[in-house]
């Protein structure tokens, strides 16, 4: 099943993105990565205040965690559209 699809990646033509529908907007995948980078960021915020019972730095480690994550989450789903395999 797996050799099929790597097969019939290969006949088929490339196409741009503006020709395929199929595959997601930019705009959509920084939506995604907003939406989830703030629950979890809230979530490290809790975990960080629990470890260290201290607000300011458990604020300061999810501040960096959310910048940081938010862009490898953006260019991970752009890799991710870019692979044709279970679409």
């Amino acid at each position: 099943m797996i050799v099929d699809q790597i097969l019939q990646q290969r006949t088929v033509k490339k196409k741009k993105y503006s020709e395929d529908k199929s595959s997601e907007k930019p705009i959509r995948s920084v939506a995604k990565a907003i939406s989830w980078r703030v629950i979890g960021t809230l979530d490290t915020l809790l975990i960080s205040y629990l470890l260290t019972g201290k607000v300011v730095l458990a604020a300061s480690i999810a501040s960096i965690d959310f910048v940081t994550k938010m862009f490898l989450y953006f260019f991970h789903e752009r890799l991710w559209n870019k692979i044709n395999w279970g679409k």
